[in-house]
């Protein structure tokens, strides 16, 4: 597929450093015109496409729009956005006239959404919907800064028709063309007043540690990452890139204003987060970089469906299965694979592997990405088997976007790879990861302490612990401030026992402590898809997650899954002894973030009772905590929690 098509040329990646995101939309606009399509959206069944022609034409109406309300230069306008073009047409409309962007994620509550805009002062909001104009509307006393709400769906908006404060994103356009009939120069004055190496867009960092800090990146970063991407990724000119993650999360950013744009690729937009695997099979994008938790999700989709089918199918797969294992295996060794092996694969794949990966949407992967997050070697090591060229990558919000990926001729399941092209790599003496990159941000906003402490002569602190194994690929250990000591003075790495836990089809999360303990105990969360699938299937009743998760049955089931990780583990990060959690940990509840990493000092101080009856010799402890529901009123709930021992 990629073989067919062109990239763009090394020189005019260059040269696209030397200019905003903007300008550089303008230059494809001039050399793809309507030639090329530039996005595609999926809306009632049908794909919609638009041309870079008129991409450019949104992005025009929408920053004229925006400039016909008062936006000035340096203005921060926030976006709670879906993944949707409206998001690319903002984003960038705004910029082009020098304003700053920030996106928000849609499932934040409005306490949260308004504490990030008051932080930035926000000039102007897009809101995605109705219930965002809601959040907003909640607050505004609070945002005396605020001068317009531009709402992007105008479904159920009718009786808000009288709030001036509000105007929807087709009047925006009206008004934006309006405003170029009586400035006609004013886009291209504007846009031309720019520089690469101005403040673009800030991304709220993840806030595992505490309050999430506000990273500043410049057009010149942007194009720095894409450019890296281009040179190194299989990925060309109208290739497919399918945006499914959060606008608000570093990795769609970085596709969507470096790769895509800088390589002439095509965005595309799913209808609804529920079609995105029937979408993927329609599109067949190439490449498709998602969170640890999508992979770990659907692995344990594909291994309860692989359960639940009949005999003659769970032995085909699992034949399948370990004939890609000895080949991955001996792959990753550098080792010579068997003619006969080679043929074995070939035929489990035809029959078995590729009708599986087709059922899932990831049939025509190039390269598939897993980043945000450690992952479990054995989730890698489960997808290559079964055929899909899925790698381990990191990077960081300060660095915009990843940097370090595993070559396709040297796949180590336990590593993130080498460096991307124009990136340099190297380990600290107490064995922090630094980086030195034109694509690493300038610094936090309004915080100039932090600022400082995260570089050393320029390169970027990372503050996570590694070292380069001795084929130059960089090993993760873990976040240096979450390297656990127990009593004896073995050091370990949570995330290095949590990944494991957590690719059981019954473990959701799981948070392990330990820091000057005799032991290793955990807090687990139970699948409650994967797990009520079991009980039914064994007559066990149960009504809610709590009860579910208090059962007999279910504690005796992840104790044995336990048993298999402890087996995979040296004795001093072994786990002693575990409790169920009575409710999912809940980014609403801050014991996570948005991007789903666990807020590990919150969820510590949140359930210290529970952690010292583990440690303390008891068998059970009382618990009362509360409950957020989905209409948003919160609830009270008491509980037993048991500890389980681990034998």
């Amino acid at each position: 597929m990629f073989g067919r098509l062109r990239k763009i040329g090394t020189e005019q990646l260059t040269s696209f450093e030397l200019h905003t995101l903007p300008q550089v939309l303008m230059k494809q606009a001039e050399l793809f015109g309507s030639k090329e399509v530039a996005i595609r959206e999926k809306a009632y069944g049908v794909w919609l496409a638009y041309t870079w022609n008129d991409y450019l034409s949104y992005v025009k109406y929408t920053g004229l729009g925006l400039k016909a309300l008062g936006l000035k230069r340096h203005d921060h306008v926030g976006m709670i956005v879906n993944n949707h073009p409206e998001w690319l047409f903002s984003q960038l409309g705004a910029q082009a006239f020098g304003a700053i962007t920030l996106n928000l994620f849609p499932s934040a509550v409005a306490s949260e959404l308004a504490s990030a805009l008051i932080r930035i002062q926000a000039s102007f909001v897009i809101a995605q919907d109705q219930e965002q104009v809601d959040k907003l509307l909640e607050q505004t006393a609070n945002m005396p800064h605020l001068k317009t709400i531009i709402y992007l769906d105008p479904t159920g908006m009718r009786g808000y028709a009288d709030n001036t404060l509000l105007i929807s994103y087709k009047e925006l356009l009206e008004r934006g063309k309006d405003h170029e009939k009586k400035h006609p120069e004013l886009f291209i004055d504007e846009i031309s007043k720019g520089k690469p190496e101005d403040t673009a867009h800030m991304i709220m960092t993840s806030g595992t540690t505490g309050v999430s800090k506000l990273a500043m990146l410049s057009h010149l970063n942007y194009s720095n990452m894409g450019r890296k991407w281009v040179e190194d990724a299989p990925a060309a000119i109208g290739s497919n890139w399918l945006s499914m993650t959060p606008p608000a999360w570093i990795v769609d950013q970085m596709w969507a204003f470096g790769v895509a744009l800088l390589g002439g690729m095509t965005m595309n937009f799913p209808e609804t987060p529920e079609t995105v695997t029937a979408d993927f099979r329609e599109i067949g994008p190439g490449l498709l970089i998602s969170s640890s938790r999508f992979w770990e999700d659907l692995a344990s989709k594909i291994r309860v469906k692989i359960d639940d089918a009949g005999f003659v199918n769970r032995a085909m797969f699992s034949l399948a299965e370990r004939i890609g294992t000895a080949v991955v295996d001996r792959k990753a060794k550098k080792e010579r694979v068997p003619l006969y092996l080679k043929l074995f694969r070939a035929v489990a794949q035809y029959l078995v592997l590729d009708p599986l990966l087709d059922r899932v949407g990831c049939s025509r992967f190039i390269s598939a990405y897993t980043g945000g997050h450690p992952i479990s070697p054995d989730v890698i090591h489960f997808f290559r088997a079964c055929g899909l060229n899925l790698k381990q990558c990191y990077g960081m919000t300060e660095t915009c976007g990843i940097f370090q990926v595993q070559p396709d001729d040297e796949v180590k399941a336990e590593t993130v790879g080498k460096a991307l092209p124009h990136t340099a790599v190297k380990i600290s003496d107490d064995q922090e990861v630094m980086v030195l990159s034109k694509s690493v941000f300038s610094g936090y906003y309004n915080d100039y302490e932090s600022t400082e402490s995260a570089f050393d002569q320029g390169w970027f602190l990372t503050g996570d612990a590694g070292y380069l194994d001795d084929d130059g690929h960089l090993v993760i250990i873990g976040r240096k401030q979450d390297i656990i000591r127990d009593k004896e003075g073995n050091a370990f790495s949570p995330d290095f026992i949590e990944t494991r836990l957590k690719f059981s089809l019954f473990i959701k999360e799981a948070v392990t402590f330990g820091e000057a303990r005799p032991f290793i105990t955990a807090l687990i969360n139970i699948d409650q898809g994967n797990v009520g699938n079991w009980a039914e299937d064994r007559m066990i009743p149960y009504t809610t997650y709590t009860d579910l998760s208090q059962r007999t049955e279910v504690e005796g089931l992840i104790l044995e899954e336990v048993r298999k990780v402890n087996e995979q583990l040296p004795l001093p990060m072994k786990i002693r002894k575990f409790i169920l959690l009575y409710k999912l940990l809940d980014a609403d509840d801050e014991e996570l973030t948005r991007t789903g990493k666990v807020r590990r000092r919150f969820v510590y101080g949140l359930y210290l009772p529970m952690i010292e009856a583990m440690y303390s010799g008891l068998n059970e402890v009382p618990v009362k905590g509360k409950v957020r529901y989905r209409d948003g009123q919160v609830g009270m709930i008491e509980t037993i929690a048991r500890v389980i021992t681990v034998t």
